[in-house]
């Protein structure tokens, strides 16, 4: 059983060395356990800190290309490498690298295919009262979007089974953390969280400029996830509230022309049949987004087998050299 701990890095050479000297060197049940860096077009020499630590493998982006990017490159390197499980953190240390344990834990007693570390964060000295309610709730809309029970969704400390690495696709530029629960969900992935503990900061975050940047970006992120996994659900809801304003216009117009003073609302006639017409419209769409999605699953499914295909033959080279 093969563990690979990727690292993705942008600029980390002060603090890389301290996450690397953290991450576990022996776990049991786990045969061997590798190293990997996702250098993200760093300007610094972080490089040169990964190899000079030791680390197995590095992934090289001559340019930044962002945290979701970098995390997809990962994980396809450590399959080529013969991962059976992928552990994925930070390099800025955020995490304690002695609960990589706990994440492992329930794929090697098949119990989840993955695993995220729920952190505390009501207790995080550095994180802000409006970041922690944030949080929060960004982690509830996720759970009602991904019909899952994960208390954590933004935290990006967390393991992949080989099987669940390689049905993994990511189509936003921003972050994985949010898309990846809401495709796992959707797909009946097997998921669960265990609690994890976190370091003191070490550097501010770099992944938003700003709390309202984070905010944007995350409800983008969980509207499309959503649109593209219930696509009938999402646009059925909006066509069927636009259908029922317009047959409530058109009732309060009928009601007054029954009264005789249906002249004087000619213009909830025309709103009542704008509304009507707009729904209709609009669940025309959610039948066409939904033969869309069922085109996806199929094209997934086949992207999935030609990955296997890929990977397994990839590692039994591994396993013959």
């Amino acid at each position: 059983m093969k563990l690979i701990i990727q690292v993705p890095c942008y600029n980390e050479a002060e603090t890389l060395e301290i996450a690397l000297n953290d991450l576990p060197k022996h776990i049991d049940g786990i045969d061997t356990i590798e190293y990997l860096i996702i250098n993200d077009g760093s300007a610094d020499n972080t490089v040169e800190v990964a190899k000079n630590w030791g680390v197995n493998y590095v992934v090289n982006f001559k340019q930044n290309k962002g945290l979701a990017k970098g995390f997809m490159a990962g994980l396809d390197a450590c399959l080529r490498n013969g991962a059976d499980i992928i552990v994925n953190t930070d390099a800025d240390n955020q995490y304690c690298g002695d609960d990589i344990e706990k994440l492992v834990r329930p794929i090697l007693d098949e119990k989840a295919d993955i695993v995220i570390g729920e952190r505390p964060i009501d207790n995080t000295a550095h994180f802000s009262p409006l970041k922690k309610k944030l949080q929060h709730l960004g982690s509830w809309t996720v759970r009602v979007a991904s019909h899952s029970d994960i208390p954590d969704a933004p935290s990006g400390f967390r393991a992949y089974s080989r099987e669940a690495a390689m049905r993994l696709n990511v189509v936003n530029e921003y972050t994985y953390t949010l898309e990846t629960i809401v495709q796992a969900g959707r797909t009946k992935m097997a998921m669960t969280s265990v609690p994890i503990r976190t370091n003191p900061e070490l550097r501010k975050s770099r992944l938003f400029s700003s709390m309202f940047g984070y905010v944007k970006r995350s409800t983008v992120t969980i509207v499309r996830s959503f649109m593209m996994y219930k696509p009938l659900k999402f646009f059925g809801i909006i066509g069927g509230i636009l259908f029922l304003l317009g047959v409530t216009l058109g009732i309060r117009f009928l009601v007054y022309m029954f009264m005789g003073s249906g002249n004087g609302h000619i213009q909830s006639l025309i709103l009542a049949s704008t509304f009507i017409l707009m729904g209709v419209q609009t669940f025309i769409i959610a039948l066409q987004a939904d033969n869309i999605a069922a085109n996806r699953k199929i094209l997934e499914d086949v992207q999935y087998h030609v990955r296997k295909l890929d990977y397994d033959s990839e590692k039994d080279k591994q396993e013959q050299k």
